[in-house]
């Protein structure tokens, strides 16, 4: 069994991701977690999977290949190499990676850091990471992870960091914190869509053939006013699906479903005739309430990239050890 070699030094591309994170896990849980390979791959969302290979001798480097799906049935593949230095004054773990692949799709070429495990005077142990990869396809590969892949390739170390704090914290499996995370984004996104819909098609763009200014009139609280309030409306349910895909606080979507309700008990009480339609304000009311409820009963216990740190906080040159990943030949 064996994969791509790729050999070079690693230049930087741009800032080096960096993240940080304080777990109430002991030192060896938080180890063992983390350098065994299919404990690895369960919280970790750049790797799908992780692959040990056997080692020559007892001191030499960790040979692992790796493969992560990118979606529509492809995956990249490339191999890596770790090395884990001994123990340092004050019970600091250190563990040098260096990883490369030459798959086509790769906007990787080489890359490499570190994790460092610290333990923490009142308990638990600060887990950090800082690496660094060579971007592929020129300027083009350079412009295109400044822009989109760094961000997301930081954000994603970030989220599964905090899985992993929430698994060894709370007993919470990184399966299920994927799974709530998605029931939630799937929660948010179809309140999102929907008032964005109702407030930009119905108000703001077909006002007349849609209906809604005759809701209004019928309703008989705006003589008049009828057109100006219609995009008032409109523009504030555009404000709102904004405000919910960002912010997603308990209030907000409390507030939201009850202006819902208020929203959907007018038109019905001026147009009766509305709960005869094929697509009536009830049907679309229950939907969205259905949203609500699954985006606030999957709220709590969410991984959040926010709750790490994502710079360090002193300008800390990194140690000999943790810079020797140049040095290891894939």
């Amino acid at each position: 069994m064996s994969g791509p070699r790729v050999r070079g030094r690693a230049p930087r591309a741009g800032r080096p991701i960096y993240v940080e994170i304080d777990i109430a896990s002991d030192m060896e849980a938080l180890w063992r977690h983390t350098q065994q390979p299919k404990l690895h791959e369960r919280w970790d969302l750049r790797f799908t999977e992780i692959d040990y290979l056997p080692k020559e001798a007892p001191e030499d480097d960790q040979s692992f290949l790796y493969r992560t799906r990118i979606g529509f049935g492809l995956s990249i593949r490339g191999t890596g190499k770790s090395r884990t230095p001994g123990v340092s004054p004050g019970g600091v773990r250190t563990s040098v990676l260096a990883f490369g692949t030459d798959h086509p799709l790769s906007l990787i070429g080489r890359g490499g850091g570190y994790w460092r495990y610290s333990p923490l005077p009142g308990g638990g142990v600060k887990f950090v990471t800082r690496f660094d990869y060579r971007t592929r396809f020129g300027r083009t590969g350079r412009w295109l992870d400044r822009l989109l892949f760094r961000p997301l390739f930081g954000w994603a170390t970030a989220w599964s960091f905090d899985a992993l704090r929430l698994w060894l914290d709370r007993g919470v499996p990184p399966e299920e914190s994927l799974l709530r995370a998605k029931l939630h984004a799937l929660g948010i996104a179809v309140l999102s869509l929907c008032w964005a819909y109702a407030g930009l098609v119905p108000k703001l763009l077909y006002p007349s053939a849609s209906g809604e200014l005759d809701l209004l009139r019928a309703l008989g609280w705006f003589p008049g006013f009828e057109p100006a309030i219609n995009v008032t409306l409109g523009i504030g349910e555009l404000l709102l699906a904004v405000v919910i895909a960002r912010l997603r606080s308990p209030g907000l979507l409390a507030a939201q479903a009850i202006a819902l309700c208020a929203l959907t008990a007018g038109a019905l009480a001026g147009t009766p005739a509305l709960l005869y339609a094929p697509f009536n304000p009830l049907m679309l009311a229950l939907l969205m309430l259905a949203a609500t409820f699954v985006a606030m009963s999957t709220r709590q216990g969410l991984p959040s990239a926010k709750r790490c740190r994502r710079r360090p906080g002193s300008r800390v040159p990194i140690t000999t050890e943790e810079g020797r990943f140049n040095e290891i030949d894939l």
